[in-house]
């Protein structure tokens, strides 16, 4: 029998019968997606795997409750030692590190991170009930990357590791690009900076922010305007953050910290020698 000799009963049953197999199809396949995607989700992330350090039991599970809840992957560990170890053994992604831990100072242990080659690259942003200015300059001059005092606010915490991830995640941007003024050269493809002929070592965070004042060296650029461009989080939360790595900058650079220039009550320029 030919489809035409088909009577309206017998196709209209295979019409039914096609039909619900597309349903059934496109049933198995949003609980295919729905089930796989949060997984490609949560791989994309593994490389922004996330270590706390943190001995105060409750302070680490509310850290961790929130960063798991914003989808990154978290461990935790209680003391300087285990942490060292683990960092050597699987870098993470980023550190939020404590200051008082037992057997090895927060401090050291920044140290020993940004001291080794292999781990140098390691994010650490600093947790800690310490909120004078010295506390800050001694922990950015060891290599940390962000400060953030206790009590702290959670939702603030992931938000500013998110901007971390982000303006790290823009590094290879022009990576080959190379920028002089005067006796400063900046050299994006190797992470370099020489000052006079000088090498100079700069955390990632100098170095994007000499990068930015190079790019647009004779304008004035704001403190808020810096906070959001090399931190990526708004002015409201700390602009001493951007004085304190300037000041930072500027020992490092030696005679050529005289390019920096001071606009008193808005931010810095970078000024073209002979201005």
């Amino acid at each position: 029998m030919t489809v035409g000799d088909e009577s309206p009963l017998l196709r209209a049953s295979r019409f039914s019968e096609g039909t619900r197999n597309l349903i059934c199809l496109y049933s198995g396949l949003a609980s295919f997606f729905s089930s796989v995607l949060p997984w490609l989700f949560r791989v994309g992330l593994m490389s922004e795997r996330i270590l706390i350090v943190e001995d105060e039991a409750d302070v680490a599970d509310l850290i961790a409750h929130h960063l798991g809840k914003a989808g990154f992957p978290v461990e935790v560990t209680a003391d300087g030692i285990s942490a060292l170890d683990l960092i050597k053994s699987n870098p993470p992604a980023l550190v939020v590190l404590d200051l008082m831990l037992p057997q090895m100072s927060g401090l050291d242990l920044c140290r020993a991170i940004k001291s080794d080659v292999r781990t140098r690259e390691v994010v650490v942003l600093i947790l800690s009930a310490r909120a004078d200015e010295i506390d800050r300059v001694i922990g950015f001059e060891l290599g940390a990357d962000d400060y953030v005092v206790k009590p702290f606010s959670p939702r603030e915490l992931v938000l500013r590791i998110r901007a971390i991830f982000r303006r790290h995640g823009s590094r290879d941007k022009d990576d080959n690009e190379r920028i002089r003024v005067g006796d400063l050269i900046l050299d994006c493809s190797r992470h370099e900076v020489k000052a006079a002929n000088r090498l100079v070592e700069c955390t990632a965070t100098e170095f994007k922010l000499l990068r930015i004042l190079m790019e647009r060296h004779g304008r004035v650029q704001g403190r808020d305007r810096l906070l959001s461009d090399v931190w990526g989080y708004d002015s409201v939360i700390d602009t001493r953050t951007v004085d304190t790595h300037m000041r930072r900058l500027r020992d490092k650079l030696g005679d050529c910290a005289r390019y920096i220039e001071t606009v008193r009550g808005f931010g810095y320029r970078l000024a073209a020698p002979g201005r």
